[in-house]
């Protein structure tokens, strides 16, 4: 009889029960398994029943009930309610927000005085400020004095 291209395990090939063969109780399968498994159940059951009333708060999934260990990045977060938080508590803020903070008053404070003229930049953008002011206004009064020399020529020339 060929198997195909793969060849089954050694242990042997399974075979199932047809449904007539398990109304007329020809299976193959052997009847003591049933009435064995149902014990097995059966003493399960009772030490679940006394473990139960033991340790209800206790039960552990896997290996944790095996193995004690005190993980730190396992421990749950204790999630508070609203009614429970505590308003009153400032909470401490890390490193680098405090840094972020003290730079941001920093350069408050420093643009305070910058705009009253108080920081050595401040000083010296105002003297420069005002050298800029004074040679605008000489160029003014020299335009001034061109046009009106110039007005005066015209004049001049008219008579």
């Amino acid at each position: 009889m060929g198997r195909g291209k793969f060849k089954g395990k050694p242990t042997g090939r399974r075979q199932f029960s047809t449904p007539e063969e398990m109304l007329a109780g020809t299976s193959s399968r052997p009847r003591t398994f049933k009435r064995e498994e149902a014990e097995v159940e059966e003493e399960r059951s009772d030490e679940e029943s006394e473990e139960s009333s033991e340790e209800e708060s206790d039960r552990k999934k896997g290996t944790q009930g095996v193995i004690e260990i005190e993980n730190p990045n396992m421990t749950r977060t204790k999630t508070l309610k609203a009614k429970d938080a505590d308003m009153d508590k400032t909470t401490e803020l890390s490193r680098r927000e405090r840094e972020e903070i003290e730079k941001q008053r920093a350069h408050e404070r420093y643009m305070k005085l910058q705009e009253q003229g108080k920081t050595d930049q401040a000083k010296k953008d105002l003297e420069r400020l005002a050298l800029i002011r004074q040679q605008r206004a000489e160029a003014a009064k020299k335009r001034e004095e061109e046009k009106a020399a110039k007005d005066q020529k015209k004049a001049e020339a008219r008579k």
